[in-house]
């Protein structure tokens, strides 16, 4: 099967997760958008949706959803989205669109987090894929040394900006052995928005797509 397939049986997967009713954040990405793709199915099922990049909402309006704002919402019942690495306790690793902040912005929101993910993305331990972190432009090359410190290798994402203005620097080589720590101690270095280690507020569901089955994986 391909990984296509996958993302896409994962996101399909999801769809049981939404209630009538829900206030509902969509996150950002390839599998995201397979997710997109089948919410005009349920579409009176849902209160509001919420977008986690200009990228989701475009692909929303196109779809005929209507876009609402989070300070218009309040809180969500739920948040979808993918990761660019999972662990078994539902750290992610996620910023490979670019779009980290917003994507904890409505994580940190929801009331219930599900992750869907192809089982490319389960890792033993995260930093196989580079960490992305949203940094500010004139702190660059500082938040760069600091990672060379910590023993990664800062590669900053050339002629790129995030939707907030930002600069995204993609740190490789980390070994990410404790993420609730490295989240925090990371996310204090001046100059840094936010970094892509989603451990503080981790996923709640791991929905996870194989060749031969559909894993759902529950925190508590």
């Amino acid at each position: 099967m391909s990984q296509s397939d996958k993302k896409r049986r994962a996101a399909e997967r999801a769809l049981e997760y939404i209630e009538p009713g829900a206030i509902l954040g969509v996150g950002t990405g390839s599998t995201v958008n397979h997710l997109i793709d089948a919410l005009p199915d349920i579409a009176p099922r849902l209160s509001a949706v919420v977008a986690s990049s200009r990228a989701t909402e475009a692909r929303l309006r196109a779809r005929g959803l209507e876009v609402s704002e989070l300070e218009q919402t309040g809180d969500l019942d739920l948040y979808i989205d993918g990761a660019d690495e999972a662990n078994k306790h539902f750290h992610l690793i996620k910023g490979g669109g670019g779009a980290l902040t917003r994507e904890k912005i409505l994580a940190a929101a929801a009331r219930r987090f599900v992750c869907i993910i192809d089982d490319s993305k389960w890792v033993a331990t995260l930093g196989s894929f580079p960490l992305p972190v949203e940094v500010i432009p004139m702190a660059a090359d500082f938040v760069s040394r600091q990672f060379v410190r910590a023993r990664g290798r800062p590669v900053l994402r050339e002629d790129y900006r995030t939707d907030n203005g930002n600069c995204v620097i993609d740190v490789h080589d980390l070994r990410i052995t404790n993420p609730l720590e490295m989240e925090q101690r990371f996310n204090q270095l001046p100059g840094v928005v936010t970094v892509g280690i989603f451990a503080q507020r981790p996923a709640d569901v791991i929905v996870m797509a194989t060749d031969n089955e559909i894993r759902e994986m529950n925190r508590v």
